[in-house]
């Protein structure tokens, strides 16, 4: 073997000592690109979202341009008196059981009155989809006074229909006061009219597709003119006040 030489020793030597070359990497942190990607996934989610809710609002206030919806109609058409008392603090002046007056005091301070009327409705639906209705509730007054209630249970009603729809209204001792109860008597015994009126509230939808459309309201007011002697409807006339949406 050839012996090195002395500049061949230091050659190797010094190749030796020098390190190997090092790679650097660079590190990107992981969570800005992933919520980019979380914000880009919601944005297109969103407008994706938007985009069908415009779609389906403008289906349904096409089909609902197309049918051309018309408020309901909701008519009082009859009025049954089953019963009708009014007394005095002094003695009763009217009983519905014999319909016959007892002499009284001129000027009563107070009196009540018992009233059972049973009314018959009948709502109208002329448009070409269902209506649906929620509960409605009716009021039976004299001369600004309530005397009693009466509620009408939600229902839905199919296109182009008919239907009748049923109310009792129960008045037991409604107490009036002075001027009101001498009006009472007096209505009752020189005329033998006592005038009423029926106010009720009447919500009602139009359903196109299972789409309910925003409230509409129809708004009932009757006046009923109750004969206490023959106990029974002597006058009758209904109108409503608009249509309120």
């Amino acid at each position: 073997m050839r012996p090195l030489a002395n500049g061949d020793h230091h050659h190797h030597h010094g190749h030796g000592l020098n390190p190997p070359p090092q790679r650097h990497h660079t590190y990107y942190p992981r969570s800005s690109s992933s919520s980019a990607s979380f914000k880009g996934c919601c944005c297109c989610l969103f407008l994706l979202f938007s985009f069908l809710a415009v779609l389906i609002l403008a289906v349904v206030l096409i089909i609902f341009l197309a049918v051309k919806p018309k408020k309901p109609q909701f008519d009082l058409q009859q009025v049954g008196v089953q019963y009708m008392g009014i007394s005095t603090s002094n003695s009763s002046f009217f009983d519905g059981t014999t319909a016959t007056a007892v002499t009284t005091t001129p000027t009563p301070t107070t009196a009540s009155l018992s009233l059972t009327i049973h009314m018959l409705f009948t709502a109208v639906n002329p448009n070409k989809v269902g209506i649906k209705y929620g509960e409605s509730t009716f009021t039976v007054m004299y001369r600004g006074i309530p005397l009693g209630k009466a509620s009408v249970p939600g229902f839905y009603q199919e296109a182009h229909s008919t239907r009748n729809v049923e109310a009792t209204i129960a008045v037991d001792r409604a107490n009036l006061m002075q001027a009101d109860a001498a009006n009472l008597i007096r209505d009752a015994s020189l005329n033998d009219r006592v005038e009423l009126r029926v106010l009720g509230d009447v919500a009602a939808k139009i359903r196109v597709l299972d789409f309910d459309s925003p409230g509409v309201q129809v708004s009932v007011d009757c006046a009923i003119v109750i004969s206490p002697r023959k106990q029974s409807l002597t006058y009758k006339q209904c109108g409503f006040d608009g249509l309120s949406v």
